[in-house]
């Protein structure tokens, strides 16, 4: 038949779970998720926990979804597509994060990255203080990885925040005693550093991930965007440590790029698609 469209063979492409908020500006939570997936290579599926009212200048209003209509979308996800790897991040409160890992106890993806958002990047509290021991014993311990900044670290540890790389690295042995297989912890933080130093803390050594530190104020979305890479790499079959060195280097040219779009008045969003031409190049 002439002009007929040409057999193309399945794709074997990797799926990842998203679950996470929903940032309505689209630099962080599901929006930077699935982006981030995407440009990694794998399938983004999602189920949203809370709808924010949110922009570069911060978070005016957090509406958790009503915990039936998180089950539904778990179950509908779950139920028919073949997930690899999950990254989980905003939950907003102690009964979203009991679902979500009961579910995860159901279906058993191969690899879950959880990245505890608990603050915005504009300081807004995302997780009820309540819902923090919830997620330590609840969560944590299904994780393969789990990715905390600085002062998402400190409220897991429940000390103050901390400031200087000495300090960083003094927080090791008590984030190794929590019930999680691994913890990256991020250095972004620490503005006054040339570079951005993320520790991977195993139960018997340390990694550290380096890369050169961009000066720019759009940062809005790395921890979401962050995780997600991870996830996706996993998901293709990487080793934990080839999943987070390819993350990293992501991440760090996401960021190198982000002052090429021009979003928002306030801390824009990281540049999940560098790699492709826009219209203006066009």
């Amino acid at each position: 038949m002439a002009n007929a469209i040409p057999y193309r063979k399945h794709s074997h492409i990797p799926i990842v779970l998203t679950i996470a908020g929903s940032d309505s500006g689209g630099g962080a939570g599901i929006q930077a998720d699935i982006k981030s997936i995407s440009a990694t290579g794998s399938y983004a599926c999602s189920v949203i926990t809370a709808i924010t009212a949110q922009n570069t200048l911060g978070v005016q209003a957090i509406f958790p979804i009503p915990l039936i209509h998180i089950e539904q979308q778990l179950d509908a996800v779950f139920s028919d597509l073949n997930i690899i790897a999950v990254k989980v991040g905003m939950l907003a409160d102690s009964d979203i994060i009991e679902l979500v890992a009961r579910k995860i106890k159901q279906y058993k993806p191969a690899f879950v990255v959880v990245d505890p958002v608990m603050v915005s990047s504009s300081g807004d509290l995302l997780l009820k203080k309540a819902a923090i021991q919830t997620l330590k014993t609840q969560l944590l311990p299904l994780a393969n990885v789990i990715t905390p900044n600085l002062p998402e670290a400190a409220a897991l540890l429940n000390i103050p925040c901390v400031d200087t790389y000495e300090a960083m690295l003094e927080m090791i042995p008590a984030l190794r005693q929590l019930d999680t297989a691994a913890v990256l912890l991020k250095g972004g933080h620490l503005v006054k550093n040339a570079s951005s130093n993320d520790i991977l803390i195993l139960k018997k050594e340390n990694k550290t991930f380096c890369a050169p530190r961009h000066n720019t104020q759009n940062t809005h979305g790395t921890g979401c965007t962050l995780s997600s890479a991870i996830a996706s790499y996993l998901a293709q079959g990487d080793s934990l440590e080839k999943a987070l060195q390819r993350a990293k280097h992501y991440i760090s040219l996401a960021i190198f790029h982000a002052d090429e779009l021009d979003i928002g008045k306030g801390a824009g969003p990281v540049h999940h698609f560098f790699n492709l031409p826009t219209a203006e190049a066009e």
